[in-house]
């Protein structure tokens, strides 16, 4: 598998047993829930959760200890709907080494504000592949959302290793959309839910109008930032490359969520990789992510200006 071999080069450890894909951290937050709710529940679910997710084999790879993705996954419970259903936030972050640092960068940070499902105490987290709205549509719905994240994570990773190396993955995001759980207070899967949710993540990342996103994700990463070490300049000038190609996908079609989505997170990155550039490359970037990255606009405009 590319993304292993690539993957050995970046990491070498010898004489470790295979095991899962996924190293997530999962926090439930319930702060906002009212005393009279059971807080144990929230913490076995936690606990359900983090087990679902570590535990369970996502891909046909084998995986060394050292390769397993870092990601985290926090679950803010927000109401109690009716009796053991609860809406909630939920927040993806994931990120993956750069080659010869220390240094991690970010894949995804995003919050879907559109969680809502049943959990008893206790109560298994399933997730049927061929089955995904599963038995009752609430229950479903947190099995199904989270194993969508985690496929979308999936997908950003390979593609950072090796061109469109993320397809079977994203192709897997768009089944659990395809068959997701349908019912009352459900939401995020749909065209008609919203401009950036679960539907249009994957409708983003599975059309093929929108190409040139996987070249940019691969170009940024083990073009650019996997290089920085072993050749700065050019390193930076492919991270260019990779931003005109986000650049020209969203001229061509503006109002993209995937867009937003790559820079939720990446501010920071960006300057910083850049502060020590030629005026000029400055100039570029702050010029293309400005028009891209609405939300850090000004900073790219004072910081690299």
């Amino acid at each position: 598998m590319i993304r292993k071999i690539l993957f050995t080069l970046l990491l070498i450890t010898l004489n470790q047993a295979f095991s899962q894909e996924i190293n997530a951290k999962v926090n439930v937050v319930y702060a906002q829930i009212s005393s009279n709710v059971d807080k144990r529940v929230f913490q076995n679910l936690q606990t359900s959760l983090q087990n679902f997710i570590n535990k369970r084999k996502w891909t046909a790879d084998n995986f060394e200890t050292n390769e397993k993705i870092e990601c985290s996954f926090l679950l803010n419970i927000q109401s109690v709907v009716e009796s053991n259903v609860y809406k909630a936030t939920l927040t993806i972050q994931a990120a993956r080494p750069v080659f010869n640092t220390s240094y991690v960068s970010p894949l995804i940070n995003f919050i879907d504000n559109d969680v809502v499902f049943r959990y008893v105490e206790f109560q298994p987290i399933e997730f049927n592949e061929t089955r995904i709205s599963g038995t009752e549509p609430l229950a479903a719905n947190l099995a199904a959302t989270i194993a969508y994240y985690v496929n979308i994570i999936l997908g950003l990773d390979y593609d950072s290793f090796s061109p469109k190396g993320g397809d079977p993955y994203f192709q897997k995001a768009n089944l659990i959309v395809n068959a997701a759980p349908e019912g009352r207070n459900i939401s995020g899967w749909k065209a008609f839910d919203g401009s950036r949710n679960r539907y249009w993540l994957s409708e983003n990342l599975q059309n093929s109008k929108y190409a040139l996103v996987h070249d940019a994700l691969y170009t940024y990463y083990r073009k650019g930032m996997d290089q920085m070490i072993a050749n700065e300049n050019d390193a930076r000038s492919q991270l260019i490359v990779a931003l005109g190609h986000l650049s020209k996908v969203h001229a061509e079609t503006s109002n993209l969520m995937i867009i937003p989505f790559f820079f939720q997170g990446k501010a920071d990155e960006i300057i910083r990789t850049f502060k020590k550039s030629s005026v000029q490359e400055k100039n570029q970037v702050a010029e293309l992510c400005s028009k891209m990255d609405i939300t850090n606009a000004s900073r790219y405009n004072s910081e690299l200006k």
